[in-house]
């Protein structure tokens, strides 16, 4: 693909979201109601299928075996998570006539990867699409004594109503939302082989996150200079102090903005801003819009699934 590489920490919040409860629990229970494949990758992953998955479409599976015949597949997949990481989640048809959905997961305003679904039919597809399909790929390099195979594949690959499967990837772009706040927690939420020091001042940093905190009192909380606080604090969490307060304000603020009644420029002083605009900037560089646009767009989603 062509997006640049994704940092080393952005990297480690991607590994441990993949291993995740959350994760896992979700990707077996959506396996299991919708009979689609699901796959987490990062960013910058190529797609590729060498290995076989559950649910995963078997005539994927064979044309992926043959590095030639599957350039359109991989070309597909390509643009469509470029795409999607600029505008969203989307659907896109492939040239067998297969259907491939992307979702993206976030850290703020980065994309760390993609919740990536598909490898079904939304209409049944016919001897003559096949014909036309399977004489494509032996010009791009197919085996012609695989026909069979293929032929078999191809219409043992499920197909879903196009409503159902909208219904489906309303689902997994709930569950990306989710994940992408889990992202935030983990970012906030070390495990347990961090310094008490630095654990004493991450408590005391969301005990008061509505006020402002100087160095010189964390480090106190902390047991340790301000010089020594401050390096060790950045080699546990990856974050500046100033950096990791402001995202513990900001998930704060998006919990808040849940709640219709409540205005945003109260949220903004109650999480610990001086200001609107500074909060204004603050939440758009995370999270990727404003915190209006945000509330709207969650709201909306409750409205639909409700």
């Amino acid at each position: 693909m062509a997006q640049a590489t994704l940092p080393n920490f952005e990297r480690i919040v991607f590994e441990r979201l993949k291993t995740s409860e959350e994760f896992t629990s979700y990707e077996s229970a959506f396996r299991l109601a919708t009979g689609l494949p699901l796959r987490f990758m990062r960013m910058d992953e190529q797609w590729c299928l060498t290995e076989h998955s559950e649910n995963q479409s078997p005539f994927c599976e064979i044309i992926n075996k043959c590095k030639t015949a599957c350039q359109q597949c991989l070309e597909t997949n390509r643009k469509l998570l470029e795409t999607v990481e600029v505008q969203g989640p989307m659907t896109c048809g492939c040239f067998s006539g297969l259907c491939a959905t992307a979702v993206p997961v976030r850290l703020g305003s980065t994309t760390l990867g993609f919740l990536k679904t598909g490898q079904v039919f939304r209409q049944q597809p016919g001897e003559e699409d096949f014909e036309r399909v399977v004489n494509q790929l032996i010009e791009n390099g197919f085996d012609p004594e695989k026909k069979e195979l293929l032929h078999q594949a191809y219409f043992q690959t499920q197909t879903i109503d196009p409503k159902r499967y909208d219904s489906m990837i309303l689902l997994l772009e709930t569950f990306a939302d989710q994940l992408s706040r889990h992202a935030d927690n983990l970012v906030i939420i070390l495990d347990g082989s961090e310094p008490e020091a630095i654990a004493k001042a991450r408590r005391l940093i969301h005990a008061k996150l509505d006020e402002p905190i100087s160095l010189s009192e964390l480090a106190t909380a902390a047991g340790l200079s301000e010089s020594h606080f401050c390096r060790t604090f950045k080699e546990v969490t990856k974050l500046t102090v100033t950096d990791y307060t402001t995202r513990a304000r900001i998930a704060a603020a998006r919990k808040e903005l849940l709640r219709p009644a409540a205005r945003v420029s109260d949220i903004a002083f109650q999480v610990g801003f001086q200001s609107l605009s500074q909060f204004n900037r603050s939440f758009s560089k995370l999270v990727g819009c404003s915190p209006t646009k945000f509330r709207e767009a969650e709201l909306e989603k409750a409205r639909i699934q409700a």
